[in-house]
């Protein structure tokens, strides 16, 4: 037992004693960074080009102002809170009038539609009398108040990026035009004028 005993002491006695040791950093001189380095230059793994960006940006607003919709028509309309919600989806349009929501609220009406999800989102281009529209085809899942698909559409949407600097930084603001409508031509018609 006593020969036990010791082996523990010494055991602790020698854990201590390296543990008090102190180890000393190795550092790397400048002279060895320099060495060792090249001009290649690093990114993160996860790098998007501004194509991605704003095919994520435009799932996302697409995504968050349908949800609005449906939870803004399952209530009365007429509280605090559903106005809160309706100016929060007109804030997703740049000029918002009485007619911006009238085609996404009658399908989701006539379907009764209690939950959605956006799938297949692809931003392109589209020159129209030498505007360029920036468009958005993407197909929509509607889901009823028991989570049973009521089948999946295909839409577009029409948006824009407003440039928004903000010390030294360029920055965008997003906004749709059109929303489950054909998109607008971009500029007035050419007429005569006196």
């Amino acid at each position: 037992m006593k020969t036990i005993n010791k082996f523990w002491i010494f055991v602790m006695l020698m854990g201590l004693f390296t543990s008090c040791v102190k180890k000393e950093a190795q550092t790397v001189s400048d002279l060895d960074k320099l060495r060792n380095s090249n001009n290649r230059k690093t990114y993160p793994a996860v790098q998007m080009d501004s194509v991605q960006v704003i095919n994520d940006i435009t799932t996302q607003k697409v995504q968050q102002l349908l949800e609005l919709s449906t939870l803004y028509l399952s209530g009365n309309r007429n509280t605090e809170i559903d106005t809160t919600i309706y100016s929060q989806m007109q804030g997703y349009f740049h000029e918002p009038d009485s007619l911006t929501f009238k085609p996404l609220f009658k399908e989701l009406e006539s379907l009764k539609v209690k939950s959605v999800k956006v799938n297949n989102l692809k931003v392109y281009k589209e020159v129209y009398n030498q505007d360029t529209l920036d468009l958005a085809k993407f197909n929509v899942e509607y889901f009823d108040n028991k989570n049973k698909s009521l089948g999946t559409f295909e839409k577009n949407a029409q948006y824009t990026l407003q440039s928004y600097p903000v010390k030294f930084k360029k920055e965008f603001k997003f906004y749709f035009l059109n929303f489950y409508s054909k998109p607008k031509k971009d500029s007035t018609s050419v007429g005569v004028t006196k």
